[in-house]
């Protein structure tokens, strides 16, 4: 398969996949609630003559390939939104609540065009390419709930790819930067804290015990965990997002209820602040003669790139796009002169993939802030640059079927 090919086949649906997108976009689900998007990719797939099968709450897997012997590779592309009031002027935004504020509606356009893409060339692929089309990535449950349902079983998965639409690169749409071997995104924990105590009236506080005094030591006292306790190099971030108690301004509650999220991107690190988490919490509260809980609910570990996955997926996109619009972060770095980390603060759960198999996570430029995009991912007035698109539903397909031929 030539690439400067490929990428012709994938600029003539251009048209295509732009309009895939924007009614995903028009027609945003969010967790595992997604019946209107479900319908939608399934219907397309099956047009394209895949038979795709569902895979845990809300997830489909389709396949293709497979008429030649060897392994299997898988591309992700995840489809759920955020519970965000879309304020973009985008003419085919959403009314419904809910808002593609990350660019999920991108990577699901693109995979379905990756899609076609696989099968139309399908008698080519040496082995098979498994497409996984997921749900609940905001709240870090999609992956691991499809893992668990059989994902990576039945072909057995050997490698991985996940591609991330970015709004407010400086780069040309299109443009791929490969993550370098190693952590790219850090593991995420949510909390929620409980502070329990006896509710009085707000003239005898001495007749109850206050629990929004001890809720406040306890907020401060957190980030001692970061200050002292943790050395010059560790990045972690622990913020306390909410905190929520009474109904009246003269009324001492019963409760505090505090909600937050731990960033972290050592697994010993992450054990330590959660272990460290409980004992503030508990100890402080006791002092102020309340009591607290601290319960830890959904998240997701750190995603590793694999370093020869690494190095493949550099070679392949170079291939495909050219030197001008594929980098490595070592070169970004090199071209920028500058020598920190490039880890990303964001969480992905596709991290849960990355701990079974040899994954590796690309980035895609989709909005160039002298262009226009000037919000960043998450913000109710985000938009991305649709021209990025057919090249990513490219990358998706080229890099797998080359991963395959070179992996006989």
């Amino acid at each position: 398969m030539e690439p400067k090919q490929l990428l012709e086949e994938a600029s003539r649906l251009q048209e295509t996949i732009i309009n895939n997108r924007r009614y995903l976009h028009a027609h945003a689900e969010t967790g595992f609630e997604l019946k209107e998007t479900l319908a939608f990719v399934k219907e397309k797939l099956t047009e394209m003559g895949y038979e795709p099968k569902e895979c845990g709450k809300a997830g489909l897997v389709a396949l293709a390939g497979g008429k030649k012997e060897g392994k299997v590779f898988l591309i992700r592309g995840d489809m759920d939104a955020l519970p965000i009031e879309e304020e973009s002027d985008v003419d085919f935004s959403c009314k419904n609540g809910r808002m593609h504020a990350c660019g999920h509606d991108m990577h699901t356009a693109m995979m379905l065009g990756a899609a076609k893409l696989l099968k139309e060339h399908e008698d080519e692929i040496e082995g098979t390419v498994k497409l996984m089309f997921q749900p609940a990535e905001e709240i870090f449950e999609g992956s691991h709930d499809m893992i668990e349902a059989g994902l990576l079983k039945n072909p057995d998965v050997d490698g991985a790819l996940m591609i991330h639409v970015m709004a407010g690169m400086p780069f040309a749409p299109g443009t791929v930067v490969v993550s370098a071997p190693g952590v790219s995104a850090p593991a995420a924990d949510y909390f929620e804290i409980k502070v329990q105590g006896k509710g009085c009236h707000g003239s005898m506080p001495n007749t109850g015990v206050d629990p929004l005094t001890a809720a406040a030591h306890i907020l401060i006292a957190l980030q001692e965990i970061h200050a002292r306790e943790l050395a010059m190099g560790e990045r972690t971030v622990l913020t306390v997002g909410t905190m929520n108690a009474g109904t009246a301004a003269n009324v001492i509650p019963d409760t505090v209820t505090m909600g937050g999220s731990i960033r972290t991107f050592d697994e010993d690190s992450r054990s330590y602040i959660k272990e460290r988490m409980t004992q503030i919490a508990e100890g402080i509260a006791k002092s102020f003669r309340a009591e607290a809980g601290v319960t830890f609910g959904s998240g997701c570990p750190t995603l590793v790139n694999d370093a020869e996955l690494s190095q493949c997926a550099e070679k392949y996109v170079k291939e495909l796009l050219g030197g001008q619009k594929a980098f490595s972060v070592a070169q970004l770095n090199a071209m920028s002169g500058n020598q920190k980390s490039s880890k990303s603060a964001g969480s992905e759960d596709f991290a849960y993939v990355s701990h079974e198999v040899p994954s590796i996570m690309l980035a895609l430029a989709a909005g160039q802030p002298d262009k226009g995009y000037i919000y960043p991912q998450h913000h109710p007035m985000v938009k991305f640059d649709e021209e990025a698109l057919a090249g990513g539903g490219a990358v998706y397909a080229y890099t797998a079927m080359r991963w395959l031929e070179e992996h006989k």
